[in-house]
C-alpha cells in the first residue's frame, strides 16, 4: 500500500468535514465527486449557489450530497463578521471592513474552521499561497508553542539504502525564506508532528547545515545550533540533533565517523533546512534526480488544518491534499 493510499485510509476512519472555499472552480467540483466516492470527508462548498449547482450538473455530482454556502447571504455571516472584527480591531480594522473581508470565501471558510463547523479548509487553486495563509493565520491562528506557519514535503524515494519507498519529511521548502532561530525551531517541531501524525513513524529530526557539530564556525551554523537548542527546550522528548551535514544525518557510516555521540546516527527521517533556498533546491533535486514522489507543500503550524494548493493543481492533487488535511485534523 503506497503512502497516499495509507493516508486516505486514515482520513476515512476519521470521518471529518472539509470546506472548499473555491466552490465555483471546476477542478473543485470534480475533486468533490472523487472525495465523496472515496468517503474521505463531508464537504462544504463556498460560493454562489447557482454557479455551483450548474457545475454540479455538468459533472454529474449529486448536489444533495454536499453543503452549499454563499458567504454573503449565509445566516452565519453577521456572527462571523463580528468575530473577525473582534479578532482584528486592534490592528485598526473597522466593522465595515470586517464585513467586506468576511464575504471573501477564504476568510469565511477559515472562520468555519475556527468555529468548529468544519475540521479544515483546502484552497489555492485560484488564490495565491499568501492569501490562503493570511486567512489561516488571522482567523485559525497558530498552534500552541509555534511561532510561524511553515511547510513540509512528504518525499517518497523508490529506494534508499536498500529500503523500498523510503519516506522523509523535508521542511521548510515553500513558505519562510530566511527563518530566524525561533522560526527554524518551529519548523522542526511542526515537521516532526507531520511525520508522526501523517506517516505514523517516530520522527528523528536532523537540523541541517554545512557544518557537523562545530566542524565549521560561521553565523549560519550558529543559527542552526541555536534553533536546535530552542526546539529541544520546547519539546524535550523530541529526538532531534544538529547542526548536522546531510550525509551525517542520513548515512549511518558517516555519522559514526563525524558525530559518534550524536542522538541522530544517520537515521534521520525529518530533514530541516536552514533556509528556503536550500530546502526548495533539495526537494526538487531529490524529486528529479532520485525520481522521488514529492507530496506537498503540506502547510503546518496552524491550530487547525488550513492547506494550500498550487494554482496549477490537478483534481487528484486536490483529493490528496484534502486527505492529508483530514488526517491531520
Amino acid at each position: 500500500m503506497d503512502v497516499i493510499t495509507k493516508i486516505k485510509e486514515k482520513a476515512k476512519l476519521k470521518n471529518k468535514r472539509v470546506v472548499l472555499p473555491e466552490g465555483t472552480e471546476e477542478r473543485m467540483i470534480q475533486a468533490t465527486k472523487k472525495i465523496l466516492s472515496e468517503r474521505l470527508a463531508d464537504i462544504t462548498l463556498l460560493g454562489d449557489e447557482n454557479k455551483i449547482e450548474k457545475l454540479t450538473r455538468s459533472y454529474q455530482l449529486d448536489v444533495d450530497k454536499v453543503k452549499l454556502v454563499n458567504p454573503s447571504t449565509s445566516s452565519k455571516f453577521d456572527e462571523y463578521a463580528e468575530e473577525y472584527y473582534q479578532l482584528r480591531k486592534k490592528k485598526g480594522i473597522t466593522q465595515q471592513e470586517a464585513r467586506e473581508i468576511t464575504t471573501n470565501p477564504l476568510f469565511y471558510g477559515a472562520m468555519m474552521v475556527r468555529k468548529g463547523e468544519v475540521d479544515g479548509f483546502v484552497a489555492g487553486s485560484v488564490n495565491t499561497t499568501a492569501d490562503v495563509l493570511r486567512a489561516g493565520i488571522q482567523i485559525i491562528g497558530l498552534a500552541p508553542g509555534i511561532t510561524s506557519v511553515s511547510s513540509s514535503f512528504l518525499m517518497v524515494l523508490p529506494e534508499f539504502l536498500g529500503i523500498k519507498n523510503k519516506i522523509f519529511i523535508f521542511g521548510d521548502c515553500a513558505v519562510i525564506p530566511d527563518p530566524d532561530t525561533s522560526q527554524l525551531a518551529s519548523i522542526a517541531i511542526s515537521s516532526a508532528k507531520t511525520m508522526q501524525e501523517l506517516v505514523g513513524e517516530e520522527p528523528k529530526v536532523a537540523m541541517l547545515s554545512f557544518s557537523t557539530k562545530g566542524s565549521a564556525e560561521h553565523e549560519m551554523a550558529d543559527k542552526v545550533r541555536e534553533a536546535t537548542k530552542i526546539a529541544k527546550e520546547l519539546k524535550p522528548d523530541l529526538k532531534i540533533d544538529g547542526e548536522l551535514q546531510a550525509d551525517s544525518a542520513i548515512i549511518p557510516e558517516v555519522a559514526k565517523k563525524k558525530c559518534p555521540d550524536c542522538m541522530i546516527q544517520g537515521d534521520a527521517n525529518v530533514l530541516i533546512f536552514p533556509d528556503l533556498n536550500s530546502g526548495n533546491i533539495a526537494y526538487k533535486l531529490v524529486q528529479r534526480m532520485a525520481r522521488a514522489e514529492a507530496i506537498g507543500p503540506i502547510i503546518q503550524g496552524l491550530a487547525k488544518p488550513g492547506n494550500d494548493l498550487s494554482r496549477g493543481c490537478s483534481v487528484d492533487d486536490i483529493v490528496n491534499v484534502v486527505a492529508i488535511a483530514m488526517t491531520l485534523a
